[in-house]
C-alpha cells in the first residue's frame, strides 16, 4: 500500500489512488543537551551489522520533505517532530531533505557548519537521539560539515539503536550556470568528498549520493555492483532544472541498475533565496514511480519489496548480459 500525508485534503498518487493528507506535527523548539563525551559515543562510526538471510524482504519507507528556515533550532525540532510522526505510522527507513538545518546558499554553510567527527554536533546529536527513541534507520539528509578547514555537504546514516553507521560527503559539487534561469557554485564554499558509500543498515543495503551526484551513472553502477538494494538520494533541485530532470533522473538511475532509489528534497520556501522543487519521490527497480508529492511539507510513505529486485533481475538478465569483453566499470577506491 502506499500513503502519502501532507495537507488536509484528497490526492492521487501515480498509481491513482486516493490517499490522505495531513499537517506535520510542530514541537517546542527544545532539545535535549548532550555533553561532548555522550555526543561522541553516541554518533562515532561503528562496524555496519552484519547482513544475513533475516535481512528485511519488505520495508517501509518515509520521505520527510521539510521546510528549512533560517531558524536552526526549528529546523532542527521540525526534523525530530517528522521522524516521530513517520515513525508512528510505521515507517522503518527515513529520509530528511538535503541541507535540512540551515537555508541552501553559499552565505549559509560555513555560519551553520557543525564538526561531526569532533563530537559537538548539535544537529547530529538530535538526529541519533531520534533514531534511537523511534527504533528507525535514519538517512539524515544532509547537513553542512566543517573539518580541518574545510567544509563539506554530508549525509549522515544511522541505525535504530541510534550509532552512525555511515558519513557520505558530496561527490559531485553543484555548479552550474543556465544564464537568465540559476546559477550556483558549491565549490566557492565547499569541498568534495573523496569516497563512495554503501552502508548495510536493518532496512537494508543502502547506497548514498545527495543531489549533483544522481547525475553521474557511474556512482549508481558501482554502488548497483557492490549489492546495493536501493539508493538514496536527498537533494533540493531547483525550479529550472527540477521540473525536467528531478524525477527523470531518478527513474533512469532505477531502471539501469534495476534497483530501488529515494529521493527527499526541502519543500519550497517562498521565503528562501534558493526554490526547491519539491517532488520527493520513490521509484521502483522497473523504473516505477512508487510514491510522490508537490512541493508542499510532508511525508511521503511507500513500501519497497526487495523481493522485486531478483523479480525484475530474473526478468531481464542484464547483469550476465553485458558486454565485459567490450567494456568494463572501474571502481578506484578499492584499487
Amino acid at each position: 500500500m502506499i500513503y502519502i500525508w501532507l495537507h488536509r485534503c484528497p490526492v492521487l498518487d501515480k498509481r491513482g489512488m486516493l490517499t490522505r493528507r495531513a499537517v506535520l506535527t510542530t514541537v517546542q523548539r527544545t532539545l535535549l543537551t548532550y555533553s561532548s563525551r555522550c555526543l561522541a559515543s553516541s554518533t562515532k562510526p561503528v562496524g555496519a551489522p552484519t547482513m544475513s538471510a533475516a535481512a528485511p524482504r519488505k520495508v517501509n519507507l518515509a520521505l520527510c520533505q521539510l521546510l528549512t528556515s533560517a531558524d536552526k533550532e526549528k529546523n532542527i525540532a521540525t526534523a525530530t517532530a517528522a521522524i516521530k510522526e513517520a515513525a508512528s505510522h510505521g515507517a522503518e527507513l527515513v529520509v530528511l531533505p538535503e541541507m535540512w538545518n540551515c537555508p541552501y546558499s553559499n552565505d549559509s554553510f560555513p555560519t551553520y557548519a557543525e564538526d561531526i567527527d569532533g563530537g559537538t554536533s548539535q544537529s547530529v546529536a538530535a538526529l541519533a537521539a531520534a533514531a534511537r527513541q523511534n527504533r528507525v534507520v535514519l538517512v539524515g539528509g544532509s547537513i553542512p560539515e566543517k573539518r580541518e578547514g574545510h567544509l563539506y555537504n554530508t549525509c549522515c546514516v544511522f541505525s535504530k539503536q541510534g550509532q552512525l553507521l555511515a558519513k557520505h560527503r558530496k561527490v559531485h559539487l553543484f555548479d552550474i550556470d543556465i544564464p537568465g534561469k540559476v546559477t550556483f557554485k558549491e565549490s566557492e564554499t565547499l569541498t568534495s568528498g573523496q569516497s563512495i558509500t554503501v552502508v548495510d543498515t536493518e532496512a537494508g543495503r543502502l547506497g548514498i549520493g545527495i543531489c549533483y551526484d544522481i547525475r553521474f551513472p557511474e556512482l549508481a553502477m558501482l554502488y548497483a555492483k557492490r549489492g546495493a538494494q536501493c539508493i538514496v538520494y536527498p537533494g533540493a533541485f531547483n525550479m529550472t532544472t527540477g521540473p525536467v530532470h528531478w524525477e527523470l533522473l531518478q527513474r533512469a538511475r532505477a531502471v539501469d541498475n534495476q534497483l530501488f532509489v529515494a529521493t527527499c528534497s526541502p519543500a519550497r520556501n517562498p521565503e528562501s533565496s534558493y526554490q526547491a522543487w519539491g517532488h520527493s519521490t520513490a521509484v521502483g527497480p522497473f523504473a516505477e514511480v512508487l510514491a510522490t508529492t508537490d512541493h508542499q511539507p510532508g511525508i511521503v510513505y511507500t513500501q519497497l519489496e526487495y523481493a522485486q529486485l531478483d523479480e525484475r533481475r530474473t526478468n531481464m538478465p542484464l547483469t550476465q548480459q553485458k558486454r565485459s569483453d567490450l567494456y568494463e566499470l572501474l571502481d578506484k577506491t578499492q584499487q
